[in-house]
């Protein structure tokens, strides 16, 4: 077998490379010189590009590239700023299935626009000019919206809250779960409790109770258990380390809000949402990046 492809031309190499994945382009890459030298070409890269690079390029400061490669290895790594920066793309490096990240300025707060609830700040190490800062809320909303038609078809995505606590601490997400929920906007969504203190989140799920807790909080805190081990029992699923944030390579956080399975056939809106509205309770002191709507079979 490999006799007969070392007699084949670089071009015809080329040409099947291009339709298998990048990473098995990369590990074939290492077979010959001849397979070397295939697996560098535009014509193999250019199929792993999205059609719509050139309109999502122009909307963005991007500088030129030597290859096709390059480029693709470049929004591998490098998130493109387009939408006048309030929106991020990048490809996937497995597979190079299209990702985006809303910043929080495209999502809909509710009071994100009174700075005595929340507070627009830059911060470091983050893509976008400012995220948003939950100075403290007793009614907290927040939604987001993505068409189908932006995303690689024929693929499983799951949408992310990307946050970080603030240095002088987060309050008000210790014993309490947030809701989240997605779905086709206009339709029936996808729902499931959330906590956003990564901490708190880890103890409640091997069920520790912290000796401090006090008779409210102790009360809240196995009412949250008894409800996890509810939906555990009615769902049948041991996913319950899904339920809490869990940190990113670039430091943030990040939780889960549900998945979808994007078609390609027909362009539809997916709307995402993080509730905590029942509680009253006052809530504070994070800082919001946005909503990551990456692919859930590949590599991350």
């Amino acid at each position: 077998m490999a006799k007969d492809f070392n007699n084949l031309s670089e071009g015809c190499i080329a040409i099947i490379l291009s339709f298998i994945s990048p990473r098995d382009v990369c590990r074939l890459s290492l077979v010959s010189s001849t397979f070397r030298s295939a697996a560098e070409s535009d014509a193999v890269w250019d199929r792993f590009l999205p059609s719509d690079l050139h309109t999502l390029l122009s909307q963005s400061s991007s500088s030129s590239f030597p290859s096709k490669k390059h480029l693709y290895l470049h929004l591998c790594h490098n998130p493109l700023l387009i939408d006048h920066g309030k929106m991020s793309f990048q490809l996937d490096k497995v597979y190079g299935k299209k990702c985006y990240m809303l910043s929080a300025r495209t999502l809909f707060i509710v009071w994100g626009d009174t700075p005595r609830f929340w507070r627009w700040i830059s911060h470091p190490d983050v893509r976008f000019s400012e995220v948003a800062e939950l100075v403290s809320v007793c009614w907290l909303e927040i939604r987001g919206w993505i068409n189908t038609g932006k995303l690689s078809p024929e693929t499983l995505y799951g949408a992310y809250l990307v946050f970080k606590p603030n240095p002088a601490g987060i309050y008000g997400f210790d014993y309490q779960s947030v809701e989240v929920s997605i779905g086709i906007a206009g339709g029936e969504a996808s729902k499931r409790t959330v906590f956003l203190d990564a901490e708190r989140g880890r103890r409640l799920r091997y069920q520790i109770v912290p000796r401090q807790a006090g008779i409210f909080n102790h009360a809240r805190f196995l009412g949250s258990v008894e409800t996890l081990s509810a939906q555990h029992n009615n769902n049948n699923t041991t996913s319950i380390d899904l339920k809490y944030p869990k940190e990113r390579g670039d430091g943030w956080l990040e939780v889960e809000l549900g998945d979808f399975f994007n078609d390609g056939e027909d362009d539809k809106e997916v709307e995402m949402g993080v509730y905590e509205i029942k509680s009253g309770d006052w809530k504070g002191g994070l800082f919001l990046q946005g909503i990551e709507i990456r692919p859930k079979t590949v590599s991350h």
